[in-house]
């Protein structure tokens, strides 16, 4: 049974929220003079160790010629530093302010309270743009708030699907989860018992249960039959990449009319598949949302996420006046696991043939990450040159007269995932971890506004410094628009963009890791995933799926999806209990993911604390232990990384004068810096003050669910007369620390 496409119009109500105003295209549109557009690409869990213009790549580096163009043509920020995971860093590039002033401090679970995603009440970076002018649209990955398809994550964020049109977005369409749903390991329902395609299609012949031929079926109720040849060696394959589910072995079922043919039984639409099949999501400038299933008849959830990304990116662009400026975000869903074969027809010649890789084998991975990464090379280079920007010439791209006053900003959102991290940086302290492989991100920005191109900046940036790179492409400084109440932590790019010999600006640079805020008593189950040869146990995945779907073991309570890797003894809560009980069964135990990581650096020097809770033998308990590292920075080529063996203060020698002082230094910023947020419990818009408005909104979120919110004070997934004690607790109005 098909299910048909949803809208519904909804009343935005901007005017609760401070600073929000309608985002309809006609608002703000205007003369635009000489602003510069703002084309900005996400890469998702791509670090630095992939690319080749800054230096590294490994041994097989994955090919991106036309980022490499960009970069020639641009400034390539070499010492970038994000959050090691998506969320904070996306909530640092839209807002300016470290997650330890947001509460966004760790990727977005179904789980988390609204507290921990992204506030209606923030000065996001479409929200300031829109003063300016400005017209904004996101296309692909958002993860600035949990994922509606879930159950428990449309009672954690009363936004809802609206959220991205309500955050000052003018239209998005893409995906509000943090990734691709697992991949389908059945192909659409077509898998025989005991039979499983772990890349979510059919392989040839050549591969077990694999088929040369066979029926192709479509939502639209079309069918084609396939055959292998030349151009499509794997029929399966060819049929997913056009959006439908593979029948091996069959012809198309016909009937009167032949055009409507009745798939069989076990074909099922409604599965997600990787990259290939999602629900997918539109935000239009009016308020209204429009829902596509993966079964819905006009197939727009169906279809290879890199190319999907980058023609709504297209369409977008093309569609806009030439007399008002834009910010069009291509945040693509790749490089991030789950790891699949991206079209064939996006990779260059001598590319390594992956028809018959296993989805789930490491090394398999490693080559499927790389295709994924030069498969959106392609789709940058596509937008580009289809929206005019850029034409290629002798295989280069190049900025077009028409378009040079367009802005194009690239980078990746946090550290590479271990499995596809490229030597010698380090998979055990990759994406998830404070340390070099988890922060260390690619930047390149061109575009008009940049003087002498084709050059890199070694002076440290800070993901927190784009937001206000923004801004200063549109004229605005971020520091006057934005309520001082919303304490910014970002700091000027533009002089590195017009002086080639501009000092550097920061001093220090920072990056936090720890959990999002949940209920009160909720916790996570425990998953042990096998990091860089090291077995770690983390609290991350909220379903047993998601583990499994990532390679690793679940030791929560068995939900029946897939009973294989569950935990070798019984159902477990914590990481610690997990060790607790290998321990008791003489079993080897887990590394445990820090609770809480924080990292500081100067041009010298990094110090980082991680907070573990684990099982202490000695103590016959669970113990909480915060330990503090030390390291010196080098960024050669290779680069010797922050490591086990190069902590200084685990080196059993004293340090230097020099070392001292560098340390003393650093522990001094990195309590400043944690010092200047102080929690205003009460103030849920973030207007600096405690007053009757509170009472109002608080009383506009209970009247809206009465469920999570940014005025949930007491964090029990609540908007309730509970939460307004911490409103009057004392004479109002009074004022935030």
């Amino acid at each position: 049974m098909f299910t048909i496409k949803k809208m519904f119009t909804i009343v935005v109500t901007c005017s609760v929220f401070l600073g929000c105003s309608s985002n309809s295209d006609n608002e703000g549109s205007g003369s635009r003079g000489n602003t510069p557009n703002i084309l900005f690409f996400i890469l998702d869990d791509v670090g630095i160790d992939q690319m080749q213009s800054f230096g590294y790549g490994g041994d097989t580096p994955p090919k991106t010629p036309n980022i490499d163009s960009i970069a020639n043509a641009g400034v390539s920020f070499r010492n970038m530093w994000a959050m090691p995971e998506c969320s904070p860093s996306r909530a640092l590039l839209f807002e300016g302010r470290y997650p330890l002033r947001t509460n966004v401090t760790d990727a977005i679970l179904s789980v988390d309270l609204a507290n921990s995603q992204v506030s209606p009440y923030e000065s996001t970076t479409p929200v300031i743009l829109r003063e300016s002018g400005y017209q904004s649209a996101l296309f692909g990955k958002f993860h600035l708030t949990g994922s509606n398809v879930n159950e428990t994550a449309k009672d954690n964020n009363p936004l809802g699907y609206t959220a991205m049109h309500q955050l000052g977005w003018n239209f998005f369409k893409g995906w509000q989860e943090g990734a691709p749903f697992p991949i389908d390991t059945t192909a659409g329902g077509v898998a025989a018992d005991g039979v499983s395609y772990a890349c979510g299609f059919v392989p040839n012949s050549q591969s077990e249960n694999g088929s040369d031929a066979g029926a192709c079926y479509f939502t639209n109720k079309q069918c084609e039959e396939i055959v292998a040849e030349v151009d499509a060696p794997t029929p399966g394959r060819a049929c997913l990449e056009l959006g439908g589910v593979f029948v091996p072995d069959s012809l198309c079922n016909t009937h009167v009319p032949p055009d409507l043919p009745d798939p069989p039984d076990n074909v099922n639409f409604g599965l997600q598949n990787g990259y290939y099949v999602g629900d997918l999501l539109v935000n239009q400038p009016d308020g209204s949302y429009e829902l596509y299933p993966p079964e819905d008849e006009s197939g727009a959830a169906r279809g290879y996420r890199s190319i999907l990304e980058s023609d709504w990116a297209i369409d977008w662009i093309k569609s806009q006046s030439s007399d008002v400026p834009w910010m069009a975000t291509v945040s693509f869903s790749s490089a991030h696991s789950p790891f699949q074969q991206p079209p064939t027809s996006l990779l260059g010649t001598g590319s390594v043939p992956t028809g018959d890789f296993d989805c789930a084998d490491g090394e398999d991975q490693r080559v499927l990450s790389n295709q994924m990464i030069e498969s959106m090379d392609t789709e940058i280079g596509r937008v580009l040159v289809e929206t005019g920007i850029a034409t290629i010439s002798n295989g280069k791209l190049e900025l077009t007269a028409e378009h040079a006053n367009t802005m194009i900003v690239v980078l990746g959102d946090n550290g590479t995932y271990a499995p596809a991290v490229k030597s010698p940086f380090n998979p055990a302290r990759s994406k998830g971890f404070v340390y070099q492989t988890g922060v260390w991100t690619p930047l390149i920005v061109t575009g008009v506004l940049v003087k002498d191109p084709g050059r890199d900046v070694d002076a440290m940036i800070n993901i927190a410094d784009v937001f206000q790179l923004f801004g200063e492409i549109a004229g605005i400084d971020v520091h006057e628009v934005v309520p001082p109440s919303r304490q910014l932590d970002s700091q000027t790019m533009l002089p590195y963009l017009k002086n080639r010999e501009h000092t550097a600006i920061r001093e220090f640079n920072f990056a936090q890791l720890q959990g999002n805020l949940q209920p009160v008593g909720l916790e996570v189950p425990p998953c042990a995933l096998a990091l860089g040869g090291v077995n770690i146990c983390v609290q991350l995945f909220a379903e047993q799926s998601l583990c499994n779907s990532e390679g690793g073991i679940w030791w929560g309570e068995p939900d029946g999806t897939n009973p294989a890797g569950v935990g070798v003894g019984a159902p477990q809560a914590s990481c610690c209990a997990v060790n607790e009980y290998l321990t008791a069964n003489d079993l080897a135990t887990y590394g445990v993911q820090p609770s809480a990581q924080v990292a500081i650096r100067n041009a010298d020097y990094k110090i980082v604390q991680a907070t573990a809770t684990d099982w202490d033998v000695q103590a016959d308990a669970c113990s909480t232990e915060t330990v503090t590292e030390f390291y010196r920075i080098d960024e050669n080529v290779p680069p010797k990384l922050d490591n086990e063996e190069s902590d200084l203060l685990a080196s059993g020698q004293r340090l230097t004068p020099s070392e001292e002082e560098n340390f003393l230094s650093l522990s001094r910023a990195l309590e400043d810096i944690q010092a200047s947020n102080v929690p205003c419990i009460g103030d849920g818009n973030l207007d600096g003050v405690i007053d009757e408005l509170d009472i109002d909104q608080l009383d506009y979120w209970q009247a809206l669910s009465g469920l999570s919110s940014w005025y949930d004070f007491d964090l029990n997934g609540l908007t309730n007369d509970e939460d307004l004690a911490f409103i009057t607790a004392d004479s109002l109005p009074r004022d935030c620390p």
